[in-house]
């Protein structure tokens, strides 16, 4: 299988399945093609359908968005859910609402693995998101006894929730103990540290992510390779 992604400093979609092809162990060939500058459309059309990214290439079969590519998965890789019926229910629930919603979170600290910014003073929707966030997560951890959101074992909820990861740590966003300790157990997972470690040294910078994430508020550091921008 080859799992077609974007730059790693930036796609928050893109780390969704690689992190769950890596951290399951499923065999697959990255292919990363980095944004252009405007639209890259035309270019990641050679191999999605949309011209979006992730894209799964499995032989003759092409499956795109992130939530499709899961559930392909899972098809061959029961671990890909929890095996118990309510914790799989539930993870799928969470993953959904992920994937669909959160839309205040999204766009007032678009992700960027390289720069860690102060938010300027959170407005309402935004407090609403990180309430709703603690709330999903601290239930998972509760219900299903953790240290994952949905049990024992990582699984495809963990995934989906992998960019909010990096956007709490890097955006410096309050969360209670328990919510900051499952972010510290999900960066310290092989397959995160393995993404970050691969986006500081990414060469591209594309000029309205760049612009989209200062926009969010004071710029204390960036930790990419090539630069010396600190407060």
């Amino acid at each position: 299988m080859q799992l077609y992604i974007a730059n790693k400093n930036y796609s928050s979609w893109s780390l969704r399945p690689w992190l769950l092809l890596s951290e399951l162990g499923i065999p697959f060939e990255e292919r990363l093609v980095p944004f252009g500058e405007g639209s890259s459309w035309g270019e990641f059309r050679r191999f999605s359908p949309t011209g979006l990214v992730p894209c799964l290439v499995d032989g003759e079969l092409t499956v795109w968005d992130s939530l499709a590519i899961t559930e392909y998965l899972a098809e061959t890789c029961p671990a890909v859910w929890p095996a118990a019926r309510e914790a799989r229910a539930w993870a799928r629930s969470a993953a959904a609402e992920m994937h669909s919603g959160f839309i205040a979170l999204r766009s007032c600290c678009p992700m960027n693995c390289g720069l860690h910014i102060a938010v300027s003073t959170p407005d309402a929707a935004l407090h609403k998101d990180l309430a709703r966030l603690e709330e999903l997560w601290l239930e998972g951890l509760t219900r299903f006894g953790g240290p994952f959101l949905a049990g024992e074992r990582f699984s495809a909820v963990d995934a989906f929730y992998a960019p909010v990861v990096f956007r709490v740590t890097n955006y410096r966003l309050p969360l209670t103990p328990n919510a900051q300790a499952y972010t510290e157990r999900m960066l310290a997972l092989p397959g995160m540290q393995q993404w970050l470690a691969a986006a500081l040294k990414e060469p591209w910078r594309e000029p309205g992510h760049e612009q989209e994430c200062r926009q969010a508020g004071t710029l204390l550091a960036d930790h990419r390779e090539g630069t010396t921008d600190e407060a």
